[in-house]
């Protein structure tokens, strides 16, 4: 997602496309932290949590936890706002250590 607003902004269309991202009525942020993230990552997710902001819902996973997100993404202040906004509204669902794949995968050789 993070690279494809990049790309909009090299082709002149990133308002279009962040206006996309801000109306969608599920947007699912899947695996935050997986992967190295760029030097602007944490302002442009917190711009597109801010245009959903009571507007759309959202959805984060990470396997990274909330505490570690202002490090992993570089910018305590904007994680701090993002998060702000995420919580108003959200829940944290907290799955526990084990991978849902491993709990899924021991049931069915079992």
């Amino acid at each position: 997602m993070l690279e494809e607003i990049a790309e909009a902004a090299l082709d002149g269309n990133r308002k279009e496309h962040m206006e996309l991202l801000a109306t969608v009525p599920l947007l699912i942020i899947d695996d935050l932290g997986m992967w190295k993230l760029g030097p602007t990552a944490a302002e442009e997710l917190l711009e597109i949590v801010m245009r959903r902001y009571g507007r759309a819902s959202t959805l984060v996973t990470s396997n990274r936890p909330v505490e570690d997100w202002g490090k992993l993404l570089g910018d305590s202040a904007a994680v701090t706002a993002m998060l702000d906004r995420l919580l108003h509204h959200g829940h944290i669902l907290k799955c526990g250590p084990r991978s849902w794949r491993t709990k899924l995968q021991t049931k069915q050789n079992g």
